[in-house]
């Protein structure tokens, strides 16, 4: 009797802080990486591409960084792809070391200056490296904790956004630290270098408590008929598009924020330190209230809260803009970053789990992955550039603000629509 009631119980599902651990900590070291670098643009861009413009050096750092996220939806494809045919846990494990992998790239490469034109050309392979692992880290990881417990969808699913804001936390503290302790000359020779060191010390961690999480049973209840890509690409085309459309105002935001340092440093002429500090405290705010907001989402509803913080960023980021370049300072930096950060907290709360719910599991991995990598790609990998460039085109500090409305009415529309054809409420 004892040995076969033994046998019949089911097995221990994984604690949900090991869950949230196993899931987070590569999206954790994905948006570290990529903080880091829009943070260090201007010492990567004299360190690896040639002219005296330091300007110019600017734009082609940040094009880099946006070229790079050309790549995630095919790499969004291949591994949402594997995570749905072979298991949430081997697509983490095979993420989480690409992405290690393109960072010692980075750390490590010679400057333009010692091996030339190999060099930009090596800061281009290191950032497709990551670009491919970071294309099916979100779909893979954002399943596997939804899929932890269908209740608290809202509650697990935010903490894949706010390992983001963890992440821009970490990299804002080495950014404001750095540049107050080195100088100039010694951030351009080797200072920026150290956050990209400090990443590596991750990947060992993240493989180890990947390798240690048992495979959620929705995944494995649900394997795909089809090819997953084949599938999604015939019937889900319409969650593609309320996906991708809810997340651009959220991604948008996202870029504009870890910008707005460089910005204020570069055109308001604020010092370099404060403004990374400005940024750190609102990332501290994206990594408390984020999980507290989708703990709120499980119990009020998800899409109501979504479409107002949506309106909200719509309304009120041209008259934040108008203030902090007519008011340059610390503190209006600071209240300006503030505000955005917890509307966008606010909003991204719910979103992993609105976006997961609109596909069906033997597809979701894919289907996220390549929603978020694809508007990721076009709204947030080349928004710094976008909102630079338009700087320059118009002269006006405030262009940005512009580009944030129309990224906010788009979201409102996919969020009515996840709403009224797909019931997600």
């Amino acid at each position: 009797m004892m040995s076969e009631r033994t046998v019949a119980r089911p097995r221990t599902p994984p604690s949900t802080r090991r869950a949230i651990a196993a899931a987070t900590i590569g999206n954790a070291l994905e948006w570290f990486d990529l903080g880091v670098y829009a943070l260090m643009a201007a010492y990567i861009g004299k360190t690896f591409f040639p002219g005296g413009n330091a300007a110019v050096q600017l734009v082609q750092a940040y094009a880099v960084f946006g070229i790079t996220f050309l790549v995630r939806p095919l790499g969004g494809l291949v591994l949402g792809a594997y995570a749905d045919r072979f298991g949430r846990k081997k697509a983490l494990v095979l993420t989480i070391w690409l992405m290690v992998a393109g960072t010692f790239l980075l750390a490590v490469m010679p400057s333009y200056a010692t091996i030339g034109f190999l060099a930009p050309v090596g800061v281009i392979v290191a950032r497709l490296i990551q670009g491919f692992a970071a294309g099916g880290e979100f779909g893979a990881a954002t399943s596997f904790l939804i899929e932890q417990d269908d209740r608290r969808k809202g509650f697990l699913g935010s903490f894949q956004f706010a390992s983001q804001g963890f992440a821009t936390l970490m990299s804002a503290g080495f950014a404001a630290g750095l540049t107050a302790s080195l100088s100039a000359d010694a951030m351009t020779s080797w200072g920026w270098r150290i956050p990209f060191v400090f990443g590596l010390l991750v990947g060992p961690v993240g493989y180890y408590i990947r390798r240690h999480v048992d495979e959620p049973e929705a995944a494995k209840e649900d394997q795909p008929k089809s090819t997953p890509v084949r599938t999604l690409f015939r019937f889900q085309w319409g969650g593609l598009l309320i996906a991708g459309g809810a997340l651009v105002v959220s991604t948008s935001l996202n870029f504009i924020l870890q910008s707005l340092p460089t910005f204020a440093i570069k055109n308001l002429g604020l010092d370099d330190s404060l403004s990374f500090v400005a940024l750190m405290i609102t990332a501290a705010i994206l990594t408390v209230v984020t999980p507290i907001v989708g703990l709120l989402t499980d119990r009020h509803g998800r899409i109501r809260i979504m479409i107002g913080a949506a309106a909200v960023i719509g309304a009120g980021v041209v008259p934040l803009y108008l203030w902090v370049t007519t008011s340059p300072s610390f503190l209006t930096l600071t209240i300006t970053m503030t505000i955005l950060g917890l509307l966008k907290a606010t909003y991204f709360g719910a979103l992993p789990s609105v976006m997961a719910d609109v596909f069906p599991a033997h597809t979701r991995a894919t289907g996220l992955s390549f929603a978020y990598n694809a508007t990721v790609g076009i709204f947030g990998g080349f928004t710094p550039t976008i909102a630079t460039a338009m700087i320059a085109a118009t002269g006006s500090p405030v262009s940005p603000g512009y580009y944030l409305l129309a990224t906010a009415s788009l979201s409102i529309v996919a969020l009515v629509a996840a709403n009224r054809r797909r019931g997600i409420r």
